[in-house]
């Protein structure tokens, strides 16, 4: 696993002074660099400070590079900055869109997966890997409609755009399973198609029935703890795969920095044993 990762926690401010004092081998820490674009103040510091101790992950949520223009550039030369201080083990982004006609709007959006889109998607993966000057990762998205208009299967697009660009993946292992269920398909089947070898991260996240449709519309809410059929594709993945980076990913009802160990505690025995030797018995 790259630079001795395993499993890895979002860092939430709430949880900085227990990040600081943790102990655990291989453990890591994810923050949205958009959270930390400023020249000072004691966001950045704690950062600095985590940073020191454990490597760090940018998990990158405005760049828009499923939009209809290139990625902002005071936003790609702010993101260098912070690359080029923390020199992060991980560096990601979202299949998705935010920002239209100068507007940016609080979301992650979906779009149709057409050739035009492919291409103008490479363009910008390639503008964000030039601009900070090293291969990034792109996440699947979460899906929670049919939306007309697609030309590749989503797992497609994802090679395609792997092998134009040089980009890896990041699997969001709760993404693939909410989108599964709102959209009908097997997520086995997904996770199946997925080129194993470009695979450089996965998350786990939990996910809520939505509060009108209950449990015919599943929503990632990142909320709740991980599932635990989301566990068992993750196992399976990793069976198939072997073990890769792996961040337990909680944004909202943030429980005690225990109780995110212990989840990351589950992660990680699954990359352990993952990555145990097969002994043959003769």
């Amino acid at each position: 696993m790259r630079q001795g990762l395993t499993a890895g926690l979002s860092l939430k401010p709430p949880h900085v002074a227990e990040a600081l004092a943790a102990t655990a081998q291989g453990l890591w820490f994810e923050v949205h660099p958009e959270n930390y674009m400023a020249a000072g103040g004691p966001r950045l510091a704690g950062l600095a400070a985590i940073a020191e101790r454990h490597p760090i992950s940018l998990h990158g949520v405005g760049l828009s590079l499923a939009g209809d223009a290139p990625p902002d550039a005071a936003h790609l030369a702010a993101l260098k900055r912070l690359v080029d201080r923390f020199d992060p083990a991980l560096v990601s982004e979202h299949l998705a869109w935010s920002r239209s006609a100068g507007r940016y709007l609080p979301d992650l959006l979906p779009f149709p997966r057409t050739a035009e889109a492919l291409g103008r998607i490479a363009e910008n993966v390639s503008r964000f890997q030039d601009a900070i000057g090293r291969p990034v990762l792109i996440e699947n998205p979460a899906l929670y409609l049919p939306l007309a208009g697609h030309e590749l299967p989503e797992t497609e697009f994802l090679a395609e755009l792997v092998r134009r660009t040089g980009c890896g993946l990041l699997v969001d292992v709760n993404n693939v399973f909410v989108s599964a269920h709102n959209l009908g398909y097997a997520a086995e089947a997904y996770l199946q198609a997925l080129p194993a070898e470009a695979i450089g991260e996965i998350h786990l996240a939990g996910h809520t029935a939505d509060p009108q449709l209950g449990g015919e519309l599943l929503i990632d809410s990142h909320d709740a703890p991980v599932a635990a059929a989301v566990w068992r594709l993750y196992e399976r993945l990793i069976g198939r795969i072997g073990p890769r980076p792996t961040l337990i990913e909680r944004d909202d009802n943030l429980p005690a920095f225990a109780e995110l160990m212990a989840e990351r505690a589950r992660a990680q025995a699954i990359l352990v044993r993952a990555a145990a030797p097969v002994v043959e018995h003769v």
